[in-house]
């Protein structure tokens, strides 16, 4: 099942069942969009994203920030990381969506994609860290990319395209029942910055 919709009904839940799910489309206007994608290229504390699989040690191309209302620690992939003081940016969009949401974060996780050929195998994001059924709200900048959901036990598979400037928001048990990802792909030279707006207990 594929969602391509020019006109996103935030109201619609996307997920069938086990979960919700629901695509805001746009939020911010092109140029300021631009602004923040800038600014977040240039300031962030980028660093490659690690992980320990199986025991193997892997560092890869992907870079990661970690940013919080306190230094919470958050651990995934056998991989601890500490979340830095917030940017006033992103306090301002912090501020957005939740007002858009009606939702409350205390922390962010940004993803920094180069290019299509970097991505994000299937997961789902379930670490004990996180509020049990919290939402997750993802909010992308600069390359338009596929996103996709599968259900972990009827394998069942939806995708969406997430726009520069759109919000995504995951919340209920969709983190249970359903994996998400973000393909790779060699058709797309631009790069991807991607906010997870989440809650650490």
């Amino acid at each position: 099942m594929d969602l391509f919709s020019s006109l996103a009904d935030s109201k619609k839940n996307l997920l069938p069942q086990d979960g919700t799910v629901h695509y805001y489309g746009i939020i911010l206007p092109y140029q300021e969009a631009n602004s923040y994608l800038s600014h977040l290229l240039k300031n962030i504390a980028w660093k490659n994203d690690e992980a320990v699989i199986f025991g193997k040690h892997i560092r890869t191309k992907r870079k990661v920030a970690w940013y919080g209302d306190l230094p919470f620690s958050y651990t995934y992939s056998n991989s601890t990381k500490y979340a830095l003081p917030w940017t006033t940016e992103l306090l301002a969009l912090k501020a957005l969506v939740e007002k858009i949401t009606k939702e409350h974060f205390n922390s962010c996780l940004l993803n920094l994609y180069h290019d299509g050929t970097e991505g994000m195998a299937w997961h789902s994001d379930a670490e004990k860290d996180l509020k049990p059924n919290g939402a997750i709200a993802s909010l992308s900048f600069g390359a338009e990319r596929k996103f996709a959901f599968k259900h972990k036990y009827t394998k069942e598979t939806i995708g969406l395209t997430l726009a520069h400037g759109s919000l995504l928001v995951m919340k209920d048990t969709t983190q249970s029942y359903w994996y998400h990802r973000l393909p790779p792909t060699k058709r797309i030279a631009q790069a991807r910055v991607n906010l997870t707006f989440r809650t650490i207990v």
